[in-house]
């Protein structure tokens, strides 16, 4: 992910100026991060080392999301259409 894809999903999704490890701002990078991972994966179908790698970043996004929603349903609401995980 280039610097400045990164500093504006930040940017997007931050509480204040300087946050960056919100559990809200990681969601935001995983999934960019997974999105451009299984491109990757669509071309290259045969790389199973960045498979693993794609599968335990969606583990961790799963585990932040579960934490964003037992802290507040409507944070977590607005995180899921923001990022449009549901279809």
């Amino acid at each position: 992910m280039k610097r400045a894809a990164k500093k504006k999903v930040i940017a997007k999704h931050a509480k204040h100026q300087k946050d960056t490890g919100s559990a809200k701002v990681q969601v935001a990078l995983l999934t960019t991060r997974i999105n451009e991972l299984t491109d990757h994966l669509k071309t290259h179908k045969k790389d199973e080392h960045s498979r693993r790698g794609l599968l335990s970043m969606v583990g961790k996004r799963r585990r932040l999301l579960n934490y964003v929603k037992k802290k507040s349903e409507d944070q977590y609401q607005d995180l899921i259409e923001s990022l449009k995980l549901r279809k």
